[in-house]
């Protein structure tokens, strides 16, 4: 019925608004904030307000580091990290508790710097070229890395050196130490190795603006990390980074995406003995040792703890009734189904081993190029099947529509995903193309892992503004807010993503936040008394956080 007055207009108006958020899931939460709550959200709503121009507007470009670069909230990410550090939001949100991180890649958590450094403490680490490293050749050339067994170690001095024989094994230490002062030194042999080990701007909005190239640029970095992270020493000292940052930044549970596809990787003494069973077994001895720490320093409520998709959720520490981490056990999608066989197999051997580990099952890799789930369905399905017999659960937590695509193959996943009894949906990017399964994933409650900065690297975006989120939670869809591979775009933890996120629409608010924390637990592999004294470890966290804004800022903020 059209209004007949201003005062109906109105009215309308804002009914009209409040059936159009209806299905949001923050909308309820937003209807029962409490007074302290209502008066945080407010704070966050004027400082976004106000950054917008002090910070983001288009008279500040000019002034800006990069020069003549257009600023605005949810902006190239890559470009506006250094100044997102800078601002009273980023303050805020990297101090909130968030839940849990359900979307987690264990090659790309921890900083290439860090590791660089976890590395270099090991003598038995050594890299190799496949041609001398020069200014011609720094740019194109990529190391490889491993840990020798010391009957290999050699004592050759230098990967920059003309008479450096091509392919031959460099102590690290020794190629970093003599790395020619022409292309830097040390310090040029870091930052050679983070440059390969990371995305930098110029690739992302320049050299690879494309999904196709960026994505050979991203699958390059792992080539080059692995040689680092999977020899035992620097994989035990890794998994505690990891683990330790995102405490840090306010994540209080994990579930890590491990890929199994190689099926041994270096022990200490630098031999192929470790199998899958071993590396479950070195990640839970971390997870005890982390808890035990932040038990031993009064901080017990920062860390339910992880697990692994083939996820490997820990054992108890003692007097801690909640498991550790999960593992999500992950296979790469350039499998024959015949050769997947071994893996479905192999899962359900670990699962059998580390009931508390093991969460779920998931292919990795760019899905524009690589095979689809259709493929792999008549494994899948006596995988599911066997599961029955054996009486046991691993749920599929499948990547599906991260393109941009409409009825490609890679698009066309989504349906697979949803068919074969997916838990959750990794990136769902394509998932808005499509309302009918928009509506069973609400219906089903079907969470989405929604890896914003991870998307907008990656192409499938150009900015947070034109990302789908907003559509999705919209439709009523449950989403958990994932980092997917930090370390590869810079940075560890989860705060970025949710400044993103939380920059790029009015709507969003101090409910939203709360509900994507909440969710990330809600639809997490945790259950029953472990799901529980999750919440309430949030419940005791989450006004301690709302105090901070209120102290912090609300005397600026009146």
């Amino acid at each position: 019925m059209a209004p007949t007055s201003s005062a109906d207009y109105l009215t309308q108006r804002s009914q009209l608004i409040a059936q159009d958020r209806s299905l949001r899931a923050d909308n309820a939460i937003a209807k029962d904030l409490s007074e302290d709550e209502r008066k945080a959200d407010e704070i966050l709503r004027r400082i976004r307000t106000r950054e917008a121009q002090s910070v983001w507007s288009a008279e500040n470009s000019t002034k800006h580091r990069h020069g003549s670069q257009q600023l605005f909230p949810g902006m190239e990410f890559l470009t506006a990290r250094e100044t997102i550090v800078e601002t009273k939001l980023f303050d805020i949100l990297s101090k909130m508790p968030k839940g849990g991180l359900l979307h987690a890649h264990l090659g790309a958590m921890v900083r290439a710097d860090v590791l660089l450094e976890l590395a270099l403490s090991q003598p038995a680490m050594h890299v190799r070229v496949p041609e001398v490293i020069s200014k011609a050749t720094i740019d194109s050339v990529l190391p490889q890395f491993r840990g020798l067994p010391q009957s290999q170690w050699t004592t050759n001095e230098s990967i920059t050196d003309p008479a450096y024989v091509p392919n031959s094994w460099v102590p690290m230490k020794n190629a970093r130490d003599n790395f020619s002062a022409v292309l830097g030194g040390p310090e040029g042999f870091d930052r050679w190795i983070t440059s390969a080990m990371t995305i930098n701007p110029a690739e992302a909005y320049g050299t690879h603006n494309s999904t196709i190239e960026i994505w050979k640029k991203f699958s390059s970095t792992f080539g080059v990390s692995e040689g680092l992270i999977f020899f035992e020493p620097v994989l035990r000292e890794y998994i505690r980074a990891y683990f330790l940052s995102s405490i840090d930044d306010g994540i209080s549970y994990l579930e890590t995406r491990m890929l199994f596809h190689a099926k041994t990787i270096l022990d200490a003494k630098g031999e192929e003995t470790m199998d899958h069973k071993g590396f479950l077994e070195l990640y839970d001895s971390v997870v005890e040792d982390v808890k035990a720490k932040m038990k031993e320093e009064g901080r017990e409520d920062e860390f339910v703890g992880s697990k692994v998709k083939l996820s490997t959720h820990f054992k108890s520490f003692i007097q801690c009734s909640l498991r550790a981490t999960q593992i999500i056990y992950t296979v790469l999608r350039i499998l024959t189904p015949e050769d997947l066989e071994w893996y479905l197999e192999d899962c359900i051997e670990m699962k059998k081993k580390f009931p508390h580990l093991i969460a779920g099952f998931d292919f990795v890799g760019h899905e524009d190029t690589l095979r689809p789930l259709i493929d792999y369905a008549e494994p899948l399905l006596r995988f599911v099947a066997r599961q029955k017999e054996l009486g046991i659960s691993i749920p599929f937590m499948f990547h599906a529509g991260e393109t941009l695509g409409d009825g490609t193959m890679a698009d066309m996943n989504l349906y697979d995903a949803i068919l074969l009894g997916t838990k959750r949906i990794g990136h769902g990017f394509s998932l808005i193309k499509h309302p009918k399964l928009l509506e069973i994933c609400r219906e089903r409650e079907i969470c989405v892992e929604v890896c914003p900065i991870s998307n907008e690297i990656l192409r499938l975006t150009g900015s947070m503004p034109m990302h789908p989120l907003p559509a999705i939670m919209n439709q009523g869809v449950r989403v958990a807010l994932c980092s997917d591979d930090p370390a590869i775009f810079g940075n560890m933890g989860l705060s970025f993503d949710f400044y993103q996120v939380f920059v790029a629409s009015e709507v969003n608010g101090l409910a939203t936040l709360r509900t994507l924390v909440w969710d990330s637990i809600k639809y997490s592999s945790l259950e029953g008394q472990q799901e529980e004294e999750a919440f309430a470890k949030l419940e005791r966290r989450w006004p301690v956080f709302i105090r901070y804004i209120l102290d912090t800022y609300g005397k600026f903020e009146a």
